[in-house]
């Protein structure tokens, strides 16, 4: 039998003809991102020596502007490692600065055939581009920065055959609420993302699901690669690339259909995307008091549009709190030139710097005991944004709109044809 996109790139890194589920294998890493919260005190160990700075990548990220003096005080030991080593990609506060996962996107970080590890658990963001990505424990983090590699247990691969394409009000995050709510969790397994609906999808659109797969609880969340990956990444990264296909008899856990045509816009209900999602008609009405649009999941410039044009001449509801976070300062300076943040602030969001923020409850927007959210981000885990009392639903960035437009839960088709 063949191999699956995963398969193949875990065979080569460690050297091997051939691998599959339930091997052991010693992987080399081509990229390893440090972010401001490895660098925090608790964690923090002092790194003596690093394999190649130049495989190095170190973000700013979960909080920033600094919230607190703990925070403030990662930063300041951050720097001092980058200067100690002379790490180049380095983004700091400031012009580069953004959410690691989307700075990932910007910057071609990721190439096809390549591993890259992460402390964060949305690190299989990366994945979209046709590589194999995930987040691991800071130890290991520290281990790939030292020695450059580290390992993994191969798992089964579940494939997901995209077919038809998204209407104006559905959007990826609707296709990941039908996956999870359909199939639910993917735990030991790795999800490869194929067929011809890929081609109707942006990158921005494909990164919502490889960076969703990790609450799938999937190892590794792939792409095939086609043409428009790989000028996204020439126009990003001058270093030469190989795609990785799956071969033809490669053998899965299941090979599952989605028909892209056929969603509706979808909610997760409170504290679980698992086998948790409704169609939003069920959950309309539902009062809220604050609306959030962001994190590396929905803070792309295709997310700020879409929800600009739901907002376009229309005014966020006097009770409801509208905060949206770009992924990074470039789709921020974007949103700017094209007139997006204008649109979004005339009708009453706030437009947060590019960070963490408000999707891991670290600062810029936290939930009071038993407020009502609805946020396109990552997770709607109990106490994940603020008090546990708090309740959080999950939609797409379209829906969310919507909803801080109503004061309630609304299905963005009231206002997107």
């Amino acid at each position: 039998m063949g191999m699956t996109i995963a398969e193949k790139i875990l065979a080569k890194k460690s050297g091997q003809a051939k691998v599959g589920p339930g091997d052991l294998v010693t992987v080399e890493v081509d990229t390893v991102v440090l972010i401001d919260n490895s660098f925090t005190a608790s964690r923090w160990r002092e790194i003596l020596k690093v394999r190649d700075p130049d495989r190095i990548v170190v973000v700013f990220d979960h909080r920033v502007p600094a919230s607190t003096t703990d925070s403030a005080e990662a930063h300041g030991t951050g720097r001092r490692f980058v200067e100690k080593f002379g790490i180049r990609r380095f983004h700091d506060v400031g012009y580069s600065q953004g959410i690691s996962h989307q700075l990932v996107a910007d910057h071609g970080y990721a190439l096809p055939g390549s591993v890259l590890v992460c402390s964060d658990s949305h690190t299989c963001s990366a994945g979209v581009f046709n590589c194999i990505a995930r987040g691991v424990g800071e130890p290991d983090v520290v281990y790939s920065a030292i020695k450059g590699e580290t390992w993994f247990r191969v798992g089964e691969t579940v494939r997901y055959e995209l077919g038809g394409k998204l209407s104006r009000a559905v959007t990826a995050k609707d296709a990941f609420l039908q996956i999870s709510g359909e199939h639910g969790d993917h735990a030991t397994q790795n999800v490869e993302f194929g067929g011809p609906g890929v081609a109707s999808l942006s990158i921005p659109a494909r990164k919502t699901l490889t960076t969703m797969g990790a609450e799938l609880s999937a190892e590794f969340a792939t792409f095939e690669a086609d043409e428009v990956m790989e000028e996204w990444l020439r126009a990003r990264n001058p270093r030469p690339f190989e795609s990785v296909c799956p071969d033809k008899d490669a053998r899965y856990a299941a090979v599952r259909k989605v028909d892209l045509s056929a969603l509706e816009p979808l909610v997760a209900l409170p504290d679980s995307v698992i086998r948790n999602s409704r169609p939003v008609a069920e959950a309309a009405g539902t009062r809220i008091d604050q609306a959030f649009i962001g994190s590396c999941a929905n803070g792309t410039l295709d997310d700020l549009a879409l929800a600009a044009a739901v907002l376009n001449g229309q005014r966020v509801a006097s009770t409801v709190r509208l905060i949206i976070t770009p992924g990074s300062q470039h789709i921020y300076r974007e949103a700017a030139k094209q007139g997006i943040i204008a649109t979004l602030a005339e009708a009453g969001a706030v437009v947060t710097p590019s960070t963490c923020g408000a999707c891991g409850g670290g600062h810029l927007g936290l939930l009071g005991p038993n407020e009502t959210c609805i946020t396109a981000s990552t997770r709607n885990f109990k106490g994940r944004m603020g008090d546990p009392s708090a309740r959080i639903y999950m939609g797409s960035p379209a829906t969310v709109a919507a909803s801080a437009i109503r004061g309630s839960i609304t299905d963005p088709r009231d206002f997107l044809s």
